[in-house]
């Protein structure tokens, strides 16, 4: 059984709540398992937490797994590095990313729906993003991580 990254887990468990209405985990572990992305229970119990999943009563009296609605509105980093990010710059165990007027908070709030080894969190003003991170190596490691992005996305 080939072991699955956890941000393509997620994503494919995002991908199928958005999709349709999944009544239990059983349900979703089974189709998570057609996708050939093999999962334990505990392992998509603590998915299903962390990315705040919410069950809700249908019409019809059944309930089924959503999104609540401020993860609706997260855009997904390779999206908006490429278009708002200008550079960044690590200081210790801070990083600094300057972004165009007005988008650090769509790129902090991407950062933070990555869940990065080593972050501690977040803070955006309008053109710039504080990020806090355990040691120097993770603040590398993250400002690499997005010049790779702006890079690869670029041109």
């Amino acid at each position: 059984m080939a072991s699955v990254g956890k941000r393509r887990r997620q994503a494919a468990i995002l991908a199928i709540v958005r999709g349709q209405r999944v009544s239990h985990q059983e349900a979703l572990r089974e189709l998570l398992s057609a996708q050939g992305i093999p999962v334990t229970q505990p392992t998509l119990s603590r998915d299903v937490r962390d990315l705040r999943l919410v069950k809700v009563t249908g019409a019809g009296g059944r309930s089924y797994y959503t999104l609540p609605d401020e993860w609706e509105h997260v855009p997904p980093l390779d999206t908006v590095v490429p278009a708002l990010f200008v550079s960044v710059e690590t200081v210790g165990n801070l990083a600094v990313v300057r972004t165009l007027n007005g988008a650090a908070q769509a790129i902090a709030s991407g950062i933070d729906w990555e869940e990065y080894d080593g972050l501690a969190g977040t803070i955006a003003g309008d053109d710039t993003v504080l990020i806090i991170l355990r040691s120097p190596e993770a603040a590398e490691a993250v400002a690499a991580e997005l010049r790779a992005l702006a890079e690869r996305h670029s041109g």
